[in-house]
């Protein structure tokens, strides 16, 4: 039975991560759920709870087991911050993005155009603000990497957008270098992460290193 720890995206709370945490149980992989200051604050923030949790995580975990983490949107960014801070990769295992902002996203760039004050409050925002997502710690050499963009523009939002997207992020913004693995589905933003299949590719990865793509998927 591998071990995760799930981190959910933006403007949401731990509860958002549970669909795919009973999911991925019936793939052998064991997770536990964390609430993490992704709204009224800067992402790297929430670095700081979620080594906290980290830490707690391993003190439970056999000597020959490693962690993975998997991040819904920009519960990935929280992890690519966590990572930086990380002096001792010796019990991270794989990591998997979902529908994650790896290079921002225009709609942030919008939000900070259009309605200004908003954005001055939900400060999670302007670390999505594609200008400031070069800041963001790049990949970690050490560790493995996979990342599942969606291609299902669902959401009205996501009429703003020119590039393929899923509603909230472009395809383009969930690649990014240093990836061992990437895939597209067809899923919306705020639908991806509950999908069995997601659940499916997500195990692959962890598993294996790779999602195993099959006839259909990109």
């Amino acid at each position: 039975m591998k071990k995760a720890i799930l981190i959910h995206g933006y403007n949401k709370n731990k509860n958002d991560m549970r669909v795919l945490q009973a999911n991925l149980l019936t793939y052998r992989i064991s997770s536990t759920l964390i609430d993490l200051p992704l709204t009224f604050r800067p992402i790297q923030d929430s670095s700081i709870a979620l080594n906290k949790h980290f830490t707690q995580v391993v003190q439970t975990i056999a000597e020959d087991e490693k962690i993975s983490l998997i991040g819904h949107s920009s519960g990935g960014l929280a992890i690519r911050y966590f990572i930086s801070l990380l002096t001792d990769h010796s019990k991270l295992d794989r990591c998997v993005f979902i529908a994650t902002p790896n290079q921002g996203t225009k709609l942030a760039n919008m939000a900070e155009k259009w309605v200004k004050p908003i954005y001055s409050v939900f400060r999670t925002l302007d670390s999505l603000h594609t200008e400031h997502a070069v800041r963001i710690p790049q990949l970690h050499p050490a560790i493995e990497f996979g990342a599942i963009a969606g291609n299902k523009n669902n959401l009205l939002l996501g009429k703003l957008l020119q590039a393929e997207n899923d509603g909230r992020i472009e395809i383009s913004s969930v690649n990014m270098d240093g990836l061992k693995d990437f895939i597209v589905v067809p899923y919306g933003h705020k639908e991806i992460h509950y999908q069995t299949n997601t659940a499916r590719l997500t195990s692959n990865f962890i598993h294996t290193g790779k999602f195993n793509h099959i006839e259909g998927e990109l």
